[in-house]
């Protein structure tokens, strides 16, 4: 599916996108095209990456003129780059939808236009049931992409979406807060005691995209089966490792509660209970169909070949089994290459 072939990966700075940028030069792509509108981002990644296949674009995705030049003569496009943080989306709508919906539809025009064969959205877990902003605008995504592939007309080319949680040590995890935190001696600032979050790891995030660039027939939401944590318990276990780590005694450094900030939700969910019934598995991922309608020239959806309806789903973090802190433990040691555990 990557061999030989163009790649643009939008938002290709951020922690997702510098994931994919490496996992996928293992494929042997022809080229990857990082576009994004950091350019120190871009100066950072093209100095780690050193690798001539590699393409920087600086640019926004509210720039039709820049998006339509970006796609040329690409084949794949992943699409990470959007507004992501909760709060500063909730606080900034109107900048949340120019980005996370009318830049997402400036690239799916560019991409049917060029010519395109397969189009990933990185959607959210939030974008189940949403609370804020932030999860609206990806649930309107997620229509968009789904929609686009009857809107494309006769354009060969299939979109999906892969919907996840949270990623362990990326830049909007709190992984990295908790790390610091410790670091400096407490205290480690918790906002509410019952949280519970999916989690996955780069590795999983990586598996999804790229099966769903293999499976899609067109306008599925692809999610990965995912690990559900307690935040309480992954505070108290990162301070049981850690502490030592930076000379203190893991009983001087406290959690302190904050309260729930504005627009967080106490549990996360994968799906709706309406998508639930139409929903299909593999022995790793879930994939749920277009919703199918009576309506003449609808979008249908024959089914993926190796996918079976699902006998039981768990689908929010509330009703999960979650890790225990030795497990927790054992997943930070697993991606210490990242900083984690170290």
């Amino acid at each position: 599916m990557i061999a030989d072939k163009n790649v643009l990966i939008t938002g290709g700075t951020g922690s997702v996108g510098r994931l994919l940028t490496h996992r996928l030069l293992d494929r042997d792509p022809n080229v990857i095209r990082i576009f994004d509108q950091s350019e120190p981002g871009l100066a950072a990644l093209k100095a780690e990456l050193n690798d001539d296949r590699c393409r920087f674009l600086a640019g926004n995705v509210r720039d039709t003129d820049r998006l339509a030049r970006a796609v040329d003569g690409i084949d794949i496009v992943i699409h990470t780059a959007a507004m992501k943080h909760v709060d500063i989306c909730e606080y900034n709508p109107f900048e949340a939808v120019k980005t996370n919906v009318m830049g997402l539809q400036n690239l799916i025009d560019a991409s049917i236009d060029a010519g395109v064969k397969r189009f990933v959205f990185t959607s959210s877990d939030k974008a189940v049931n949403p609370a804020n902003t932030m999860g609206t605008t990806k649930l309107l995504g997620e229509k968009l992409v789904t929609a686009a592939n009857k809107y494309s007309g006769e354009h060969d080319i299939r979109l999906a979406s892969v919907r996840f949680g949270n990623v362990i040590n990326s830049s909007k995890s709190v992984i990295p807060v908790f790390r610091e935190q410790i670091k400096q001696g407490g205290p480690v600032t918790l906002t509410d005691p019952r949280m519970t979050r999916f989690f996955l790891t780069y590795e999983d995030v990586a598996d999804l995209v790229v099966g769903a660039m293999e499976y899609t027939e067109g306008g599925e939401v692809f999610v990965q089966r995912m690990d559900a944590i307690r935040i309480e318990d992954l505070a108290e276990a990162m301070i049981e490792t850690l502490a030592p780590q930076f000379s203190h005694d893991p009983k001087d450094i406290e959690i302190q509660q904050t309260g729930r900030r504005m627009a967080e939700t106490f549990h996360e969910e994968i799906m709706t209970e309406r998508e639930i019934t139409r929903t299909i598995e593999n022995d790793s991922l879930y994939a749920v169909p277009p919703e199918q309608a009576s309506e003449k020239g609808y979008l249908t959806h024959d089914g993926i070949k190796e996918f079976e309806p699902v006998d039981e789903i768990v689908h929010s973090s509330k009703d999960a089994e979650k890790l225990t802190r030795e497990e927790i433990v054992a997943l930070l040691q697993s991606e210490s290459q990242g900083g984690i555990i170290q």
